[in-house]
C-alpha cells in the first residue's frame, strides 16, 4: 500500500433514489493524517456520504478508496482499516464496557484483544467505566465507550458523524482533546459536525455541503488567511450556504 495515496479519495461519488439524488457527484481528496471537518445543514447528505464510505451503503455510481482499498472490489479490507463512531452509538447494554469492547475486539481478530481493550480504555480515561453496564450510561458516556469500540483495532481512518451531539462542554473538549491525540499518532480523521467553533480549532481541512453536493474544500490555513478573523468560518459558511439552509 503506497503511503503517498490519499487517506480518502473518491471520484464522481454518487447516490440516488429513484428520481431524487442525495449525493451528488462528489470529487474528493483527503490526505492522509488529516483531521477533515464536513459541513452542512441537516440533510444535505455529510451522514449519506460516510455511510458510503463505511460500506453501509451502496452507491449509485461513482468510485472511491479508502486507506488505499478500493470500495467496490476490497470491501472486507477497507473495513479492517476504518473506525465509526455514528451519531447514535449501539452497543449491548446488558455488558459491561469491558465485555462489550472484548467482544467487539474478537470480532476484529485483535490478537492481544485483552491487553488491547485495557490499553484503550486507560487512553481514553474509561477504566472507571470498566466492570458497568452500558444501560446505566449517559448519551456522553456512551459515547466515550463507542470511540473505544471504534479505535479498538488500530484504524487508520477513523469516521465520526456528530460526536459531540449531546456532549456538554466538558466532554466536547475532552473529545477533542482524543482526537488531537489520535491524530497525532497518525490517525486520519473524517468528521461530520454542526459545531463551527471545534472545527476552528481540531480540523487541518474542510468541506462544504449542501444539497447534496460539495461546494467548498480547502485547509483551514486557507480559509484563515482569506478571511483573516477568529470568525472565518462562520463568514465562510455563510457565504456558500443559502440563508435557508443556514435555519435548517
Amino acid at each position: 500500500m503506497q503511503t503517498d495515496t490519499p487517506a480518502v479519495s473518491t471520484r464522481g461519488l454518487t447516490l440516488r433514489y429513484g428520481d431524487f439524488t442525495a449525493l451528488q457527484p462528489l470529487d474528493l481528496d483527503i490526505g492522509r493524517g488529516q483531521i477533515f471537518g464536513f459541513l452542512g445543514h441537516n440533510g444535505a447528505g455529510k451522514t449519506t456520504t460516510i455511510r458510503l464510505l463505511t460500506t453501509l451503503m451502496e452507491p449509485s455510481g461513482g468510485t472511491a478508496s479508502v486507506a488505499g482499498c478500493d470500495l467496490a472490489h476490497n470491501r472486507i479490507a477497507l473495513r479492517r482499516a476504518i473506525g465509526y463512531l455514528p451519531e447514535n452509538v449501539r452497543l449491548y447494554d446488558t455488558l459491561t464496557t469491558r465485555e462489550n469492547l472484548r467482544f467487539f475486539a474478537a470480532l476484529s481478530r485483535i490478537e492481544d484483544a485483552r491487553d488491547r481493550v485495557e490499553e484503550v480504555m486507560e487512553f481514553l480515561g474509561i477504566t472507571d467505566l470498566a466492570d458497568r453496564r452500558i444501560a446505566t450510561f449517559s448519551k456522553g458516556m456512551r459515547q466515550r465507550v463507542g470511540l473505544a469500540q471504534a479505535i479498538v483495532h488500530r484504524p487508520q481512518v477513523l469516521f465520526l458523524d456528530e460526536p459531540t451531539s449531546g456532549l456538554d462542554p466538558m466532554g466536547v473538549r475532552q473529545l477533542r482533546e482524543v482526537l488531537e491525540r489520535l491524530n497525532g499518532q497518525g490517525m486520519t480523521i473524517f468528521m461530520n459536525t454542526h459545531l463551527l467553533s471545534e472545527v476552528a480549532r481540531s480540523c487541518s481541512s474542510i468541506g462544504v455541503l449542501s444539497h447534496g453536493q460539495l461546494v467548498f474544500h480547502d485547509t483551514i490555513e486557507t480559509v484563515n488567511a482569506r478571511y483573516g478573523s477568529e470568525e472565518a468560518l462562520e463568514e465562510l459558511y455563510l457565504s456558500v450556504v443559502p440563508d435557508r439552509e443556514v435555519a435548517a
